[in-house]
């Protein structure tokens, strides 16, 4: 298995906006888990479990990859670990809780009103979460932990069911809408302008035409003269029909 490390501090805020996701990702197929509980909770925080659960089995069935979540203010009683002493706890406690690799434990540690997030995916995990997913899940647990409005068993919850959607979907660019119109537009422009000089060419036309209809023939030799009465009739004759 692999871990990997992301530290927010509480009042930062700093998750207003939420990584998007570039790449198709393919859920792990059935049988990759030997299913466990969803949760450890050492500050009594969660309580309604049906709740929380809710979106994490959301989370499992749209990658496949059964999550679980450490609630604690402490690793082995101590409040201000090392990334190395974390590390360390992370990996162990994987070890001690899943029976597969197809796990990923979420630690959210607060102590002292700031919070820190270490997680670790095992190896089959890692396949559907990788560090674009997990920045995605982290992002939202940073946005909905400012949530005043939420419990925490919703906090959780929200953050694991938006995290799976958006980490098993490619999120479209905002600009393609707007190139899309903008293309249109220059396509109608485009056809307005054609449309406008050609209207303009055919009147320019027609005005010399009436313009020639309407000059004497004594003014032209007597060929043209002629060639002239000859063509326009036809034309006259044309239009008239």
């Amino acid at each position: 298995m692999g871990s990997s490390f992301s530290t927010v501090s509480a009042g930062s805020g700093s998750s207003s906006s939420i990584t998007r996701s570039t790449i198709k990702r393919e859920a792990l197929p059935a049988g990759s888990v030997n299913e466990t509980g969803y949760y450890t909770d050492d500050l009594d925080w969660i309580k309604n479990v049906t709740t929380l659960e809710s979106g994490m089995k959301s989370f499992y069935k749209a990658t496949g990859v059964q999550p679980y979540l450490y609630i604690t203010d402490n690793f082995d009683g101590e409040h201000y670990p090392t990334d190395a002493e974390a590390e360390t706890f992370a990996n162990n406690l994987y070890d001690s809780l899943f029976t597969d690799e197809a796990h990923s434990l979420l630690i959210f540690f607060e102590y002292n009103s700031e919070y820190h997030t270490w997680y670790v995916n095992g190896t089959q995990a890692k396949t559907v979460l990788d560090q674009e997913a997990m920045d995605i899940l982290l992002d939202y647990v940073d946005r909905y932990y400012y949530e005043s409005s939420l419990t925490e068993d919703e906090m959780f919850s929200k953050a694991y069911q938006q995290a799976g959607k958006r980490i098993m979907t490619v999120t479209r660019s905002p600009w393609i809408p707007v190139l899309v119109v903008a293309g249109i537009i220059v396509i109608l422009a485009f056809a307005y302008y054609w449309w406008r000089k050609s209207k303009e060419k055919k009147a320019e036309q027609d005005k010399r035409t009436e313009e020639i209809l309407n000059t004497p023939l004594e003014s032209f030799g007597d060929g043209q003269a002629e060639d002239l009465a000859k063509k326009y009739q036809e034309k006259s004759d044309q239009s008239g029909k």
